[in-house]
């Protein structure tokens, strides 16, 4: 089996990796789900937790001049999920954030609002029409049919400069110019859409070509529900890291993911309409949610939906993602619920400690006495990375540190098949940590760069000026991995990306030979 390591990546792989992987490490050095119920307030508000971010240049066939942003919501959904299986909250303000120039400030944000209409359907029950205790009446067809109960809708409007205050323009449907799109219900079961592969033609009638405003080509936007596509063995890295790190790198542990799915944002937005400036191609992003301050509860709720509760206040963030990991595995419990409600501007001066000295190499050590943690405290190979990206790799020229996702726009996109689940320590520069596709290792790559695999890259004479030579991480040259590993080959080769859900009536798993798309 071959085993990729950073000893082994060519010098711009390296400073990527160092840089991108870092990123991750400083943010997580061990491997959970990426950001999956990360915080105490967030496990409790599921609809609102932010749990993975991609963002890369498009490889579907002739989009090599579009990014595609995902930001999933709502972790460990199980396929039977019903009566009202996964919707988003009427309540929140689901936003994705982009930095084009390089400030850890939002230039540009596309917010996403929710709305859930009760159709009232009901039966005749002995000459009583009685509503129905179901989604669904009937098997499902086309956008909004009558069997449908209930109608989840959204808008997507544009704000320009900072988040709150400014203009919000909508995105509109190039076939109709509306603002208002249709949301597919979730993959209830076979029998409701007709048959395996029913709702994946079901749901890709909800892929919209929009007019984004200011730009003058069009871009794409699908919200719903997917495969799971975050790949980790959770369950034995949280039982104290109960595996071999050293074993094989695929099939050595179980996707403990592998029978959920997730909601997924997905924008398809044209390079030329992200304003970049001449020269610095690197673009940031970050996903947040937001709720009002205030929420009431009523005790005798109106007919419809979502009437529960009456809110309102000015809007509260509680969720915040850009790399994967960092919330859950570097932020100590005290302070996740206060990173969530924070903005990248602000982490050198509030979240510094939690990168400088990590824990996770520390107890990786405890466990595994023959793997020994980096010495060099501060740990400023990290926080060089995490706060600004790699030189010549993706670093805005005039950055100002502040966590997120960034993504050189001028490196070529890699074709699906021929991508490197190892991203630049693979030689593969289209790949993580310039920017993260679904197929990318981001779990394997944290481990190593946790561990030092930086600081041995560096070298002596610390070519990357990282503060740390490879005496301070005698185990960096280690192919740590939680022995689970996917490819691009696993995920469809055109946007969305992500892959058809689970459907409901697969518990506890599809019969022998079932396949969906």
């Amino acid at each position: 089996m071959t085993r990729t390591s950073f000893t082994h990546s060519p010098i711009g792989g390296a400073v990527a990796i160092l840089g991108a992987a870092l990123t991750l490490t400083l943010a997580a050095p061990a491997a959970m789900a990426s950001s999956h119920r990360e915080a105490p307030f967030i496990s409790g508000q599921s609809k609102v937790d932010a749990t993975d971010f991609y963002m890369f240049r498009s490889y579907e066939a002739n989009r090599q001049d579009y990014i595609t942003i995902l930001a999933n919501y709502q972790p460990f959904q199980d396929p039977q999920g019903g009566p009202n299986f996964y919707m988003f909250d009427p309540d929140a303000n689901y936003e994705i954030h982009l930095d084009n120039n390089g400030d850890a400030v939002e230039d540009l944000t596309f917010q996403f609002r929710f709305k859930n209409t009760s159709k009232g359907g009901t039966l005749n029950v002995g000459g009583k029409a009685v509503k129905i205790p179901l989604i669904n009446s009937g098997q499902i067809s086309g956008i909004n049919p009558a069997t449908l109960n209930v109608r989840e809708t959204f808008t997507v409007d544009l704000v320009r400069g900072a988040r709150r205050g400014n203009t919000r323009s909508p995105l509109t449907n190039v076939g109709n110019n509306a603002s208002t799109f249709d949301k597919p219900v979730d993959n209830i079961g076979d029998k409701v859409f007709g048959g395996t592969t029913g709702y994946a033609t079901y749901a890709n009638q909800h892929i919209y070509t929009v007019n984004i405003p200011g730009c003058a080509t069009p871009g794409r936007v699908f919200v719903g529900q997917r495969k799971e596509p975050f790949f980790i063995s959770v369950g034995k890295i949280f039982d104290l890291f109960n595996m071999n790190l050293l074993g094989p790198e695929v099939g050595g542990n179980n996707n403990d993911l592998e029978g959920k799915n997730i909601s997924t944002l997905a924008l398809e937005v044209p390079i030329s309409c992200l304003g970049l400036t001449a020269g610095d191609p690197v673009i940031g992003g970050y996903t947040t949610a937001s709720l009002r301050q205030g929420r009431l509860l009523n005790g005798s709720p109106s007919t419809g939906l979502g009437n529960a509760t009456r809110t309102g206040g000015a809007w509260t963030q509680v969720s915040r993602l850009g790399m994967p990991l960092v919330n859950e595995v570097v932020i100590g419990i005290d302070d996740k619920d206060k990173f969530n409600a924070s903005r990248p501007k602000d982490d050198a001066t509030k979240f510094a400690d939690y990168v400088t000295n990590p824990t996770v190499p520390t107890l990786i050590e405890s466990l595994f006495p023959a793997a020994k943690a980096p010495t060099n405290f501060p740990r400023t190979d990290l926080l060089t990375v995490f706060l600004k990206g790699i030189e010549g790799v993706n670093q805005p020229k005039n950055v100002i540190g502040g966590e997120m996702m960034r993504l050189n726009t001028s490196t070529p996109p890699v074709a699906i098949g021929s991508q490197n689940a190892m991203g630049v320590a693979g030689g593969d520069n289209a790949g993580y940590p310039n920017g993260r596709r679904p197929g990318d290792d981001v779990v394997d790559v944290t481990l190593r760069v946790a561990m030092g695999a930086l600081c041995q890259l560096t070298g002596t004479g610390d070519t990357f000026k990282l503060g740390c030579k490879p005496s301070d991480a005698p185990s960096g040259n280690m192919a740590f991995t939680d022995g689970v590993r996917k490819t691009s080959a696993n995920y469809f080769a055109t946007f969305p990306y992500l892959t058809t859900p689970l459907p409901g009536n697969s518990n506890p798993a599809p019969a022998a030979g079932t396949t969906y798309p």
